[in-house]
């Protein structure tokens, strides 16, 4: 398999089976943090649930549709983030990512962002990422605005998650414009 580092600390991996507690309890843990903008706390429920979103993403790497990374420091899992899905024949993909509460505010995210921006315009050949993001989860829209990405438009309604429609802001950035940003 492949591991990135981001620092001295901290690296991307692709999950193993042998995860799937670490990844439970880090969900557990943060399920009310996580939850507020995602989904799959609510149907991660028990390990199980983990080990069987694992095995999914690495049977969608070996196909190259897409795939989740965990995201470590300091030998601890602290979130994930990767290409839900990745279209070869439009050239494009997506960037998600979370983290355990405890893991916030370090950079790591940025940094993840941007050795996943690298592989996907190097290595993989897309031409655009897209991350999409709550309007009121300030933190996660910060990240994108930081990077260059462009706001493309918003999607009203896009999930209902607690009880609540929550919208979408699409974030788009271009392999031209990231080589012109230095990238």
């Amino acid at each position: 398999m492949f591991k990135y580092d981001i620092d001295d600390s901290s690296y991307l991996t692709l999950l193993d089976i042998k995860d799937s507690e670490m990844l439970f309890n880090l969900i557990n843990r943060n399920r009310e943090h996580i939850g507020e903008w995602l989904k799959f706390p609510s149907f991660t429920l028990q390990e199980e649930d983990s080990k069987r979103f694992i095995e999914s993403t690495r049977m969608r790497y070996a196909k190259n549709e897409g795939y989740w990374l965990g995201i470590w420091t300091q030998n601890k899992l602290a979130g994930s983030i990767g290409f839900p899905y990745i279209d070869h024949e439009n050239k494009k993909t997506e960037i998600g990512y979370w983290l355990g509460g405890e893991f916030v505010g370090n950079g790591l995210i940025t940094k993840s962002i941007k050795i996943l921006i690298e592989h996907a315009f190097q290595n993989l050949e897309m031409n655009k990422i897209e991350i999409g993001a709550a309007p009121g989860n300030v933190r996660s829209r910060a990240i994108p605005e930081k990077l260059g990405f462009h706001r493309e438009g918003e999607i009203r309604d896009y999930e209902f998650i607690n009880g609540r429609f929550l919208d979408r802001i699409i974030y788009g950035l271009k392999a031209d414009e990231w080589k012109l940003q230095g990238g």
